[in-house]
């Protein structure tokens, strides 16, 4: 398989941005454009779990290495690559990897690839990139450094961002972009702003133990289903007293087992949810304090019980200044109507472990054809109009300029 394969079968796609200059920029996406649809199109048929993007990642590296590039290959899955030389180096980041989902399109590039698919558009985030990496290559010259990210793992916790910065990738980068499609904005739009876009995402799991027994004696036993029903609905309560309501902090538990039996008080039980908020500070709180309620909550019941509280990402927070670069990169792609506002979502991305280092911003691609419905990301129904992909890659590139000053 290569990245040119399989080749969009319909028509050429249409660049809404065409005309906007830079005059290089233009040459290159008027003759290469129909290659961003297809190599999105290939690694959407073939998408790869986190870590394991394998495949991706030499296609990748051999579509720059074919360009005249040197990218450099990171630990286990991912690569970076440099363009252009000067005092200031500004990165542009995409994600390589797949969910564990089976995909319901009939699209004719749909995943080949059982219970594996590109349901969050990672797929159109790599092309994106790879597209702007060239056409970056294609300008007579450049104001400075720019470095393209392919990280592994966004989808896992704590993120493949940590790899892509333990293996020096942001050593000596001065600020930091990426897009990430968004199906409630229209194809065109690129929605920015200032301070958080995402929220922190910690996982928790509470396992219980009991001497089990009959439930017709609970007095004699600890009752380890009512301990988790006083946790399921305790905790989220308690935090709702004790976390300023503004944080936007929620817990909602995802899955819940124990026992087998109407008759029997289970020896073990399993808890597990989602804790997000939308403020950094209170994400450095939540630890003690939801272990401290636990506590408090399980104390009168008996059972024994181990809470593990995985830190997940913390909230990406756009500077005010990458922010506004970032929509003046977006009217220069698209027009002055390119760039909206957009609201925070308590979804959560690594890209937030990138500006803990540097300062940077994320951008919401738009990807909504503007007919009939649009699925959400993480739904097997997911596509997208792929008008979006000369967007994203003109964006990218602008953004790099305005970064570097040109």
């Amino acid at each position: 398989m290569t990245l040119a394969e399989p080749r969009p079968a319909s028509a050429p796609v249409v660049d809404l941005g065409a005309g906007n200059g830079p005059e290089w920029i233009d040459r290159w996406l008027a003759a290469h454009a129909d290659d961003v649809v297809g190599w999105r199109r290939a690694l959407h048929a073939r998408p790869e779990l986190a870590r394991r993007e394998f495949e991706t990642t030499r296609l990748c590296a051999e579509t720059l290495t074919a360009a005249g590039l040197k990218p450099r290959l990171l630990p286990g899955t991912g690569l970076i690559c440099d363009i252009g030389e000067g005092p200031r180096t500004v990165a542009l980041r995409a994600d390589l990897d797949a969910l564990p989902l089976t995909e319901h399109t009939d699209a004719s590039y749909s995943s080949r690839v059982p219970g594996v698919a590109h349901m969050c558009g990672h797929d159109a985030h790599t092309a994106m990139l790879l597209g702007a990496g060239l056409a970056l290559a294609s300008a007579p010259s450049l104001p400075g450094r720019v470095r393209l990210v392919f990280q592994p793992a966004e989808e896992v916790q704590p993120g493949g961002a940590l790899d892509v910065i333990a293996a020096d990738g942001l050593d000596g980068v001065d600020r930091i972009f990426a897009l990430h499609c968004d199906p409630r904005l229209e194809v065109g739009k690129v929605g920015t702003r200032t301070g958080a876009i995402t929220s922190a995402c910690d996982m928790l799991e509470l396992r219980l133990t009991s001497p089990g027994g009959h439930t017709s004696r609970p007095h004699l036993t600890a009752d380890l289903v009512h301990a988790l029903g006083t946790v399921i609905t305790g905790l989220p309560d308690l935090l709702s007293r004790r976390v300023d309501p503004r944080s936007g902090t929620v817990l909602v538990w995802g899955t819940v087992q124990a026992g087998h039996a109407a008759n029997a008080v289970p020896q073990q039980g399993m808890l597990a949810g989602t804790l997000r908020t939308a403020e950094h500070a209170t994400w450095n709180e939540l630890e003690p304090l939801v272990r401290s309620l636990v506590t408090a909550l399980l104390a009168p019941t008996g059972v024994g019980y181990v809470l593990e509280h995985r830190r997940g990402v913390p909230p990406v927070v756009n500077d005010a200044v990458s922010a506004d670069l970032l929509a003046c990169a977006a009217e220069r792609a698209g027009g002055p109507a390119a760039a909206v506002g957009t609201e925070q979502s308590s979804g959560g991305e690594d890209f937030g472990w990138y500006l803990e280092h540097v300062p940077g911003a994320m951008g919401r691609l738009g990807v909504w054809s503007g007919v009939g419905e649009m699925s959400d990301i993480h739904q097997p129904t997911f596509d997208l109009d792929e008008r979006a992909l000369p967007v994203g890659v003109r964006t990218l590139v602008h953004a790099a300029l305005a970064s570097l000053g040109g």
